[in-house]
């Protein structure tokens, strides 16, 4: 049975910073994306950022590049986002995706990704 738990999540103040992270057991992901998304709100959920199998590859969503890093380590199965300079906006639940594409297909697509954790609250206060 595949797993993924997140964990990471808080309350912050605007400028601050907060790194997630996510365990992923059951199986490993070779070849395959793994990747954030978040749900505001009253909102849809929306791509955060995907990083490839090797680590070389990421891609992510505009309102985060320069701010946000998605890094992954194979060895133990797991992926992070590390989050600066964080905004009121960035308010979300986050929730970690593995078992999609390569980098070079639809990585901001949720629909691309076969397994999801429950979610972790970042709140950023003004």
């Amino acid at each position: 049975q595949v797993q993924l738990v997140e964990s990471g999540g808080g309350l912050v103040l605007a400028g601050d910073s907060l790194r997630l992270s996510c365990a992923a057991s059951g199986r490993t992901f070779g070849g395959a994306a793994m990747a954030w998304f978040r749900l505001a709100p009253g909102k849809e959920r929306d791509f955060v950022a995907a990083v490839s199998w090797s680590g070389e590859g990421t891609s992510y969503a505009d309102s985060v590049k320069g701010r946000f890093t998605i890094a992954r380590d194979n060895a133990k199965n797991t992926v992070s986002l590390q989050m600066s300079s964080l905004k009121p906006e960035d308010t979300a639940v986050y929730y970690c995706a593995a078992g999609g594409p390569s980098i070079y297909g639809r990585v901001w697509s949720e629909r691309s990704y076969a397994y999801w954790g429950q979610g972790t609250q970042v709140t950023v206060s003004s």
